[in-house]
Formats: structure tokens, sequence, C-alpha cells
């Protein structure tokens, strides 16, 4: 038993590695969004809509959720935009993502075993997924400044998930985890990724 342990815990330390993730969008609709203070919401979703982009030129599959959406609204569209040709919005009505099937199955098909999850919110939604995915055997990995709730719920969220085995990362550490080298940086991604633009908080 101990040694089981002691691996389960070496997996959870290890770096992320891009050939193992699959980012998992929670949730990124605007009645969500507007409930963060007003100078909180675009720096998160600017956030998100980055770590979309870098997936998708690192060929990380990408596997996106949208709470009812005939009632709330599809993901807004400064994420939505960045997904690939054919994503589809899951229609999620359970506010952990394991609670469907078909979902379930969506991030499982990849056969990768990192679940890197970002969206909102931080203490509801991202934090049941993120717990039903842990134990279903997945390494979860949720970044703390792309996933967001009003006031004091975020850290909340974060803590119960730390405690629980989650690893926090950031936009920027997962970014260099998935990199790792220039090498490898120069064959995937453009010179514009380092020169270009970049949402606050994402220092390259």
């Amino acid at each position: 038993m101990r040694d089981g342990t002691r691996v389960r815990e070496q997996v959870a330390h290890s770096l992320t590695e891009v050939q193992d993730s699959v980012l998992v969008v929670v949730d990124v609709q605007q009645s969500f969004v507007d409930k963060l203070a007003s100078e909180e919401r675009v720096p998160v979703v600017n956030r998100i809509a980055w770590i979309v982009r870098i997936a998708v030129k690192l060929g990380v599959p990408i596997v996106v959720t949208a709470e009812d959406i005939d009632e709330v609204g599809p993901t807004v569209p400064a994420v939505a935009d960045g997904f690939p040709d054919g994503t589809i919005q899951h229609d999620k009505m359970t506010f952990g993502l394991a609670g469907n099937p078909s979902i379930l199955s969506a991030v499982e098909e990849h056969g990768r075993r990192t679940a890197v999850v970002v969206g909102f919110e931080t203490d509801v939604c991202v934090m049941q997924s993120a717990l039903g995915l842990l134990e279903r055997g997945f390494r979860v990995v949720v970044l703390s400044d792309a996933s967001a709730s009003p006031g004091p719920c975020h850290e909340a969220g974060i803590t119960r998930m730390r405690d629980a085995g989650v690893v926090l990362s950031t936009v920027k550490g997962t970014f260099y985890e998935w990199v790792r080298s220039l090498d490898f940086a120069d064959e995937y991604l453009d010179p514009d990724t380092w020169t270009g633009p970049r949402p606050d908080g994402v220092y390259l």
C-alpha cells in the first residue's frame, strides 16, 4: 500500500506532459463571468482563451462543457473562437462533468490521463469536475489563474482541490511544462507567441 501511495504521489508531482494532456474547458459562460468583479472578468477570460490557443497549436485535445446551454448560453465568443472546427460544446446538466457519461467518455476517448482543467466556477463545477476525474484515475491539474468564482469562493475551491490531491498550476507554468525546450517551441509555436500580446499575468 505504501509503495502504491508513493507511486501516485510521484505521478501527481511530476511535470505535466503535453502528449498526455487533455484540456477541459468548464462552463465559460457569460452569466458566470458576470458574477466576478468587473476588473477580474476580462483577464480571466483572456487567460483561458490564450491557453486554448496554445493547446490547439501543441495538439492538445480539448473537451468543452457548458451548463444547461438552452438556459445559460454557450461558451463566450472570446474563448469559443479559439476552438478547433467541429468542437462540441457538451451540454452539462450535472455540476461535475464525471456525472455525465457522455462528457466523461469524451475526456477518456483521447487516451490521455492528465486532465488540465480551466473555467467556472472554481468551488462548484471546476471543483466537482476535478474531483470526479481524480476519482476515475486521472492526474488532474487545475490552472488557478484560469478558473474563477466570485469573492472568497475561488480560494475556497482551490483549497478544497489541493487538499483532495489535485495539482494546482498556472497558465504560464503549464505552458512551460508543455513546451519544455526552446527547440520544441521553435518547432510548434509561432514567433509571435513570445512577442505578441498576452493576457495579464502571463509573462513569458
